[in-house]
């Protein structure tokens, strides 16, 4: 998705070793290990006079994560990439030195009929000497993801590594995300299981950590490695993502994302100018904010 509008920073709370917020960034907490923007879609229902269209729109200097759990959405880009995503599978586009893309409901969603969309879009910066690569894209399925059962918790690892195993999608920094999904209230592990900064997203459901109960909507963002005792309540459905965090800080603009303020203004006036890469067969597209 497009972070078309500004990015407000959400009331955050301490709750002793976590930090509690809607969104990232939020206040005390721009990013989590190498994650630097999460965008929640929905959930909402869509059709049949109401659809997604998200116009031709350009990033640099970063990689975007797909997750849809309801819906799906029709990827095209300006490396020549139609790719449709459908609950549990994976987008994961490079963006590099620079690409445009839009994300639409596919035809064949458009028939008159409603129907739910509900997924989470999010942004990974790329290593500082990787920030101009060159784009990629990559699909993977669902099927080619690590699941496995933990008594009453079923976990996913969607990228990255984690507890002993590695997902399929070429990540280029140490990172993990993982979905849990719990029948039965879960005490969760994540000591031995998780390396470098952990971030919670409650999807829904609730959690207790710290002696606090926090409920769907929120992230929380552990502040130590051997964070308190954190038990998922029954009927709770959690995304987990971090890693380790990059030595430099990270600037954005927009959709843009880098290390050097100049590489920002640079991808603007190219934006702006209509110079950028773009997509062959889409004439849309999103101005630059502001103008």
């Amino acid at each position: 998705m497009s972070n078309i509008g500004l990015i407000i920073a959400e009331r955050s709370r301490d709750i002793g070793d976590f930090l509690v917020g809607r969104l990232i960034p939020f206040r005390k907490k721009r990013m989590i290990g190498p994650f630097i923007f999460i965008d929640h879609m929905g959930p909402t229902t869509l059709g049949p006079n109401k659809y997604m269209d998200v116009g031709q729109h350009p990033h640099i200097g970063l990689s975007t994560l797909t997750y849809m759990l309801e819906g799906e959405v029709m990827h095209e880009d300006s490396i020549g990439t139609k790719q449709l995503i459908r609950p549990g599978s994976v987008n994961w586009m490079v963006a590099g030195k620079g690409v445009s893309h839009t994300e639409r409901t596919p035809n064949h969603l458009r028939n008159g009929k409603e129907f739910m969309a509900h997924g989470y879009q999010i942004w990974v910066a790329l290593p500082k000497e990787l920030e101009d690569i060159a784009p990629e894209f990559h699909h993977i399925a669902a099927s080619s993801l690590p699941s496995w059962q933990d008594g009453v918790a079923s976990f996913t690892l969607v990228a990255g590594e984690g507890f002993g195993k590695q997902s399929p999608v070429p990540v280029h920094s140490p990172l993990f995300m993982v979905e849990i999904k719990t029948t039965g209230d879960y005490q969760l592990n994540t000591m031995d299981n998780l390396k470098g900064e952990i971030g919670i997203c409650i999807v829904e459901g609730s959690i207790k950590a710290c002696g606090e109960i926090v409920e769907k909507g929120n992230i929380l963002v552990s502040k130590v490695t051997d964070t308190c005792k954190t038990i998922v309540h029954a009927n709770t459905h959690l995304l987990l993502f971090g890693g380790a965090p990059l030595p430099e800080e990270r600037h954005i603009y927009w959709n843009f994302v880098s290390h050097d303020k100049e590489k920002l203004e640079r991808a603007k006036a190219s934006w702006k100018a209509k110079d950028f890469p773009m997509m062959e067969d889409d004439s849309s597209y999103v101005p630059l904010p502001g103008l």
